[in-house]
């Protein structure tokens, strides 16, 4: 069985900075696909960040130059490191993992507020 466990959500100020981080335990190995989804009441999930076991990275254009996506795959880690938060960004976040198959987490909140 996949587990997938994300930390690091929370309330910051517009122009703040968070780090979410997500691993995965499991019978599992070699993934290959790791990365990051956001969704706000209302619409649909969108694609923030994903990064490959090879490094290669795609981000969402709204967060291109704030958001970093890495990865340990020694540890089956992802993280994403928020910089220069905007209200905007507020929205549940979830883990994402490629392994024959799609795995979620649970989610975390995020809030960028004043």
């Amino acid at each position: 069985q996949v587990q997938v466990v994300e930390s690091g959500g929370g309330l910051v100020q517009p122009g703040g900075s968070l780090r979410l981080s997500c691993a995965v335990s499991g019978n599992i190995f070699s993934i290959d696909v790791m990365g990051w989804y956001r969704q706000v009441p209302g619409k649909q999930r969108e694609l923030v960040a994903i990064i490959r076991r090879g490094g290669e990275t795609n981000y969402l254009d709204s967060v291109k130059g704030r958001f970093t996506i890495s990865r340990d795959n020694a540890k089956n880690i992802v993280n994403l490191q928020m910089n220069n938060l905007k209200p905007e960004d507020t929205a549940v976040y979830y883990c994402y993992v490629n392994f024959m198959a799609n795995y979620w987490g649970q989610g975390t909140q995020v809030t960028v507020s004043s």
